[in-house]
């Protein structure tokens, strides 16, 4: 058997053609865990020909809406697109807090159109959630388990937002470990150690300081890609990958309408700190395959 590891969502919050709002997609044998859901996640699951309806769950990292604004959509796909009455609610695993209180609350808006779809199709389930939320531990601890899948969360550095989380999967083929939002930090070195795969948001932080003034709060609470690949390197990491890719190669309209990143200034000050393992400065829906025994294949998908 194998895991698939495919970014969903390589964006920001800036708006971006190329790129959905953060996500990644775990699936192992008919498991399939989405890891945040930002902006166009339903699209990007149905572009590697996934419908909501075959999510096991979906995690959320912490309550900033370029994680969480696909949600709703994810939800209520899986319920309109239910062909049968017996409809069974998504499980959606958050930390408890504000992500908590969302998902509780981001039906509310749609509470009319949902009433007229059930009275036209006859249907007695409403949409929903099965919503499980769990304190947010100390150190890396079990909060989701399906036979051989387990995922852990820990907590990760992304102050003034808190809680936040980052989330490790342990499949028969291996592990992954997933930052969500953070700098680089002990607590982030914790969950990822001995991990075959590191997903780590990444941020260029010389770019952004010669950008707008006004953006450099952006600094506080994001991962230096100067101190990821050493973090990386000593934790004998074998794949990384980078995603939330701030500014965005190609684009980077932050930086004004002539400031252009590529994918190479994303791997160079990684290598430059002494990462020697593979890297992938990801595309929406890249993959990585994972099998036990087998190193780590990266596939990309364009």
């Amino acid at each position: 058997m194998t895991t698939e590891v495919i970014i969903t969502g390589t964006g920001s919050p800036v708006p971006d053609a190329e790129r959905a709002g953060p996500g990644v997609l775990v699936r192992y044998r008919d498991i399939a865990l989405q890891f945040d859901a930002g902006r166009s996640t339903v699209q990007r699951l149905a572009g590697v020909g996934m419908w909501t309806l075959e999510l096991t769950a979906v995690f959320a990292t912490h309550h900033h809406s370029d994680h969480l604004t696909g949600l709703a959509d994810v939800v209520l796909s899986n319920w309109v697109m239910a062909r049968a009455d017996d409809f069974t609610p998504i499980q959606v695993v958050v930390p408890a807090g504000p992500a908590e209180d969302y998902v509780s609350e981001m039906l509310h808006p749609w509470r009319h159109d949902l009433a007229v779809r059930a009275e036209h199709a006859r249907r007695t389930k409403s949409a929903e959630t099965e919503l499980v939320a769990f304190a947010v531990p100390d150190t890396p601890t079990e909060v989701w388990r399906s036979g051989d899948v387990v995922v852990s969360a820990g907590q990760v550095r992304h102050e003034p937002v808190f809680p936040a989380v980052g989330y490790r999967i342990s499949t028969p083929d291996g592990d992954v470990a997933i930052s969500g939002d953070t700098l680089v930090c002990d607590e982030m070195a914790e969950l990822a150690a001995g991990a075959d795969v590191l997903i780590y948001e990444a941020m260029l932080f010389p770019q952004i300081e010669q950008g707008p003034p006004l953006r450099h709060f952006i600094l506080d609470y994001h991962a230096d890609t100067r101190l990821i690949g050493p973090q990386a390197e000593a934790l004998g990491i074998p794949t990384l990958v980078l995603t939330h890719l701030i500014p965005a190669p190609e684009t980077a309209p932050m930086l004004g309408p002539d400031g252009k990143v590529t994918e190479q200034d994303f791997e160079e000050p990684i290598r430059a700190g002494g990462y020697t393992g593979d890297l992938l400065v990801a595309r929406d829906l890249d993959k990585v395959v994972l099998e036990a025994g087998v190193p780590p294949r990266i596939e990309r998908h364009r």
